[in-house]
């Protein structure tokens, strides 16, 4: 049997079995890339505030003070400080998340945990397929997924290579010849960046022993967090939000510190920092500081972190387009979408067989 009939046959199947996994990560993959644009369009009156000229917003000390006001029957458990003007503040508590005006000190509104979150479920359906039992058999899954659709763009290429046209002439949704024009040209315009999507997302996948070969390569080791839980000093009072804040800029200089989650009376303060060229949502620094010394117990920042963490980071980025901000994040939701085309023009060809005007 010829090697390009093998390819077929092995390309064709793997698309029909896998297929609807395959359409599935496309569709929630485009969405996904714009996650907290989307979140922050859902929910404008809570996310966006206006700065008034010259005003210093308040200190987490003083917004915690409004917050505990208001919910006197709650417990704040993390603050995050917006790096944007014109984005809010928001206060984490045991049973919602607030929303302030840091400006003003005005509350405009909290989103309670537990609730239908359609962002979070789009999430965890394209990481987990919403299971994680049974050793995350959704992730193992999703991950397979990606390696298929490896296998069928690298076949692709070879079956496309003889004919090497990149054109769609559209003769009609009841031709099989204008389906296979469309997958052929959108399969071959879109894939190196699907390529990229495929194989960063493949890493994610095996996320433990893609780590251990990204330190091994670099020849670089991995620095070991300490544990947050330490004794309590007799007599001793834990600093500030605003205190650990000022000490995580000093312990990761040009980083900007935007999360803390408040430590128990016997842990320490955890910190999330962001560079400026950090474009991704949750940060990439973190700062660990003895909550009753204020000593710095841990400090990685993106910059200066260990090499085998940086090629974690970047290859992160590169699945989620972070790395180049919104120009990327709409270069993987295109990808993405280009993927639900290739599987629904390829059910549809196979669907139109018996038409012989290829």
């Amino acid at each position: 049997m010829r090697l390009r009939t093998v390819l077929f046959t092995t390309h064709l199947w793997l698309g029909l079995i896998a297929g609807a996994f395959i359409a599935l990560l496309g569709i929630t993959g485009a969405i996904m890339a714009f996650e907290p644009e989307l979140e922050h369009a859902r929910h404008p009156h809570l996310w966006y505030v206006t700065a008034p000229p010259g005003a210093r917003p308040l200190s987490l000390a003083q917004i915690g003070v409004g917050v505990a006001h208001a919910f006197p029957a709650d417990t704040i458990t993390a603050y995050q400080a917006s790096t944007k003007p014109g984005l809010s503040y928001q206060v984490g508590l045991s049973r919602s998340l607030v929303f302030v005006n840091q400006y003003s000190g005005a509350i405009l509104g909290q989103l309670r945990f537990g609730g239908t979150d359609v962002l979070n479920i789009i999430h965890q359906l394209h990481t987990h397929l919403l299971f994680r039992g049974l050793g995350d058999l959704g992730g193992k899954i999703v991950t397979g997924a990606a390696l298929v659709l490896m296998c069928m763009l690298l076949s692709g290429v070879y079956l496309w290579w003889p004919v090497k046209r990149i054109s769609i002439r559209w003769r009609g949704a009841a031709t099989r010849r204008s389906w296979f024009d469309v997958h052929n040209t959108i399969g071959i315009v879109s894939l190196v960046f699907l390529l990229a999507l495929c194989a960063t997302g493949i890493v994610m996948g095996f996320e433990g022993p893609s780590t251990r070969l990204f330190y091994r390569l670099t020849g670089s080791q991995p620095v070991r967090r300490p544990d947050l839980h330490a004794p309590v000093p007799a007599g001793a009072q834990q600093i500030g939000p605003d205190s650990a804040f000022a000490l995580a800029r000093t312990a990761v200089p040009g980083a900007t510190p935007f999360e803390v989650d408040l430590p128990a009376r016997d842990e320490a303060y955890f910190i999330r920092a962001r560079y400026p060229e950090d474009l991704t949502p949750g940060g990439r620094s973190q700062v660990v500081i003895d909550s009753y010394t204020g000593r710095v117990l841990y400090a990685q920042g993106s910059r200066t972190a260990p090499a085998g963490a940086r090629m974690v980071i970047a290859n992160r980025a590169m699945h989620t387009g972070d790395i180049l901000g919104l120009p990327g994040k709409a270069l993987v939701s295109l990808a993405s979408l280009a993927v639900v085309v290739q599987v629904v023009t390829g059910l549809v060809m196979w669907l139109k067989r018996s038409q012989r005007d290829v």
